[in-house]
């Protein structure tokens, strides 16, 4: 059967329209770099075949060799059979136009707040020279961690993770992006590792989905490290800490920016004395809030 299917696919057109049409009939869940068949599936094929990401038509109707389409055959069945996101069977992610290295043992880069960092948190942040410490809880792969230093060229950031598999993968991207000497990847549960240091901003992307969902996922968030991802009965179990110490960690013009996806109302019923500000990305205007330092401390 694999060896028709070979013979049968002659092009780069060939090989997308058949991948599209495998994902629909699959019906896969998107949502880990993309949101539907035909992204995943040209960025499957350009990936596999090292072409340029940003360039398809040019390639569209050239042929490809037997090895080349045994290749991307092999990686559409694997994600239509296993569901495993695609970012973990290429081993890497994209976010904001930089390239993460990733694995299934971390969480799928993804997170909103790249496009905040993106646009170096404006207007939160006036001048994003004057930024001198960041930290990025729950760091994952480090790719906020690496997108704040590319944001603030001034900035020491410390990103932490529990996980001794993410502070691996984390600190190979860091040092892929030549940021050593400014991003210092530590171990450790939330703000254990930091002692007394205070930050101007704090990004976090933390385990906020509550049991109910958990329990509902898709087959390809199931892929994932379930410690990424599970936020206790409401979701807010970490973030309950991550706010309780919050005001002790941030400068006195501080903020910090938490991502709760679609956990809008476990967050509000949460904490009802906050008044957060939602920020608004291409996830809506729920999902990313933030909170400043006299907001966290205690009345």
């Amino acid at each position: 059967m694999a060896s028709k299917i070979h013979n049968e696919l002659k092009t780069v057109r060939d090989v997308i329209r058949y991948a599209v049409s495998r994902f629909n009939d699959a019906q896969l869940a998107f949502g880990h770099g993309s949101d539907n068949a035909w992204d995943e599936a040209v960025y499957l094929v350009l990936s596999t075949l090292h072409l340029p990401l940003d360039t398809l038509d040019p390639f569209l109707d050239a042929r490809l060799l037997e090895d080349e389409k045994k290749k991307c055959v092999s990686l559409i069945e694997l994600r239509v059979k296993k569901r495993v996101p695609l970012a973990y069977l290429t081993g890497e992610a994209w976010l904001q136009g930089h390239r993460f290295l990733t694995d299934k043992r971390v969480i799928v880069p993804r997170s909103p707040i790249s496009e905040l960092l993106a646009e170096h948190l404006e207007p939160w942040v006036d001048d994003p020279e004057s930024v001198q410490n960041v930290l990025d809880l729950c760091t994952g792969s480090g790719c906020l961690a690496i997108l704040a230093a590319l944001a603030f060229p001034n900035a020491q950031v410390d990103a932490v993770d529990l996980s001794d598999h993410a502070i691996r993968l984390a600190q190979r991207n860091v040092d892929m992006y030549q940021l050593g000497e400014r991003v210092n990847v530590l171990q450790g549960d939330l703000y254990t590792p930091l002692k007394k240091q205070r930050y101007d901003v704090i990004v976090c992307n933390p385990p906020y989905v509550n049991s109910t969902t958990m329990a509902q996922l898709p087959s390809e968030y199931q892929h994932e490290p379930a410690l990424a991802l599970a936020g206790g009965d409401d979701g807010m179990d970490i973030i309950r800490t991550i706010l309780d110490q919050g005001a002790a960690h941030l400068s006195d013009a501080g903020f910090i920016i938490l991502e709760v996806g679609n956990e809008y109302e476990n967050f509000m019923n949460a904490f009802p004395a906050l008044n957060p500000v939602f920020l608004e990305t291409a996830e809506g205007d729920d999902s990313v809030l933030l909170l400043t330092r006299e907001q966290l401390q205690p009345s």
